[in-house]
């Protein structure tokens, strides 16, 4: 299966079959964060029940092999910040602006209509 043909859940999961249990549920988690939302990496290690796993959570993104499908742009530190290397948080920034998340001084403004 191509990346372009992950549609739904359970196609992503179909192709995840080698991954870990804990990039699955980090990854179908951002998969399901509709566009003009965001998420942090706290809140995701939280729904995929690992509180404390957040810089995992990070290092998981990261590493993203199905960008944009899993839209890994949208998951920002807990300050609102785009971490990683500025050329990437530059990108990630402006996708994140052009999807219509309020952005001022370089972060997303995390309010409770934005996050997921």
């Amino acid at each position: 299966m191509n990346i372009s043909d992950i549609k739904t859940e359970q196609d992503l999961l179909d192709v995840l079959k080698g991954y870990t249990t804990f990039e699955r549920a980090v990854y179908l988690t951002t998969f399901k964060i509709p566009r003009g939302k965001v998420s942090t990496y706290s809140r995701i290690a939280k729904k995929i029940g690992h509180p404390k796993a957040f810089r995992a959570v990070a290092n998981t993104l990261n590493k993203c092999p199905l960008w944009p499908v899993v839209p890994c742009h949208r998951v920002v530190a807990s300050d609102g910040r785009f971490t990683g290397n500025e050329k990437g948080a530059s990108h990630r920034r402006i996708l994140i602006r052009d999807e219509g998340v309020p952005i001022k001084g370089g972060k997303v403004v995390l309010t409770e209509d934005v996050l997921f």
